[in-house]
């Protein structure tokens, strides 16, 4: 992932997120947030994790009917606010 290698201080955490969401079996939104409660639903569909403390960002898509789930973004949490005003 482009965050890790971009931030090396975050490549456990991501790593560590990123295998924990290719083994969940997750079916909606709430079974993320039971796991992640700091995580922020957007859509339904898209989910926003907080990673190293809340530094950085991860936000990933998620078809829950076909078990598919694809990063969108990751950055320093800075970044995230500047999408965040333009509307991404």
């Amino acid at each position: 992932m482009e965050l890790s290698q971009k931030y090396p201080e975050s490549k456990s955490s991501v790593s560590s997120l990123l295998k924990e969401i290719e083994s969940a079996d997750w079916t909606s939104s709430q079974d993320v947030k039971s796991r992640y409660p700091k995580a922020h639903v957007i859509g339904g569909k898209c989910i926003v994790f907080e990673v190293c403390g809340n530094k950085y960002r991860v936000v990933v898509k998620i078809n829950y009917e076909k078990k598919i789930v694809s990063v969108d973004w990751s950055g320093e949490h800075s970044e995230y606010d500047k999408l965040v005003l333009k509307g991404k």
